[in-house]
């Protein structure tokens, strides 16, 4: 198995790039994000492969991270996603971007990836969160309050400030991050009207 090709750029096709190792010019295909942070053609590239053998065909999936080809093989996981689906997924999300959507449930952010609708969207947020928080660069307090928003187990206070947030034009995580803060600051009984007072303090900093 292929695990990393270094090369050089020899040309591009709409979702691949012609790497030459050596003189051997490899076809690897990639999301739409990596293909844009590739050097032009001459320049040199390093890629990390995921290498599909099947009776008829060997294709080759590039990444510019291990994080990268590690999320490539995580969403094959869920049903409904192939790998055109996944590479997709990370032409729209970085790794970790990702990570924090599926982490705090943002779907919205999810659905924006070309073949995943709202249905396979939240498919992926529900086989996906529990391994998501490790590749996550947020507070885990952060994942916790949108988790428990989602499963409508938060107290009515800090799902209606979260809520309020979001009709303002916040986005879930951004609206989630600020309730956080400001129940720490708060405390947990506190009403929603302060809460979000605080939330809006917090998002102007």
């Amino acid at each position: 198995m292929i695990g990393k090709l270094k090369g050089v750029v020899d040309s591009f096709g709409e979702d691949f790039v012609i790497l030459d190792v050596n003189g051997v010019g490899y076809v690897v295909h990639c999301s739409a994000r990596t293909l844009q942070r590739l050097g032009k053609e001459g320049e040199p590239a390093t890629l990390s492969i995921e290498t599909h053998v099947r009776e008829d065909m060997i294709r080759l999936y590039g990444f510019r991270s291990d994080a990268e080809r590690e999320w490539f093989r995580l969403l094959q996981g869920v049903q409904g996603v192939g790998a055109k689906v996944a590479l997709g997924v990370l032409s729209v999300l970085e790794p970790g971007p990702l990570a924090t959507a599926i982490a705090t449930g943002d779907k919205t952010g999810i659905s924006r990836a070309p073949g995943v609708g709202p249905r396979l969207a939240a498919r992926l947020v529900a086989e996906l969160k529990d391994k998501a928080p490790a590749f996550a660069a947020i507070d885990p307090a952060v994942i916790a309050l949108s988790g428990a928003v989602q499963d409508r187990t938060a107290p009515q206070a800090t799902a209606d400030a979260v809520s309020a947030l979001v009709n303002l034009g916040y986005a879930p995580v951004q609206a989630s991050s600020a309730i956080a803060v400001a129940l720490r600051e708060a405390g947990e009984e506190a009403e929603a009207k302060v809460l979000i007072r605080l939330g809006l303090r917090e998002l102007a900093r």
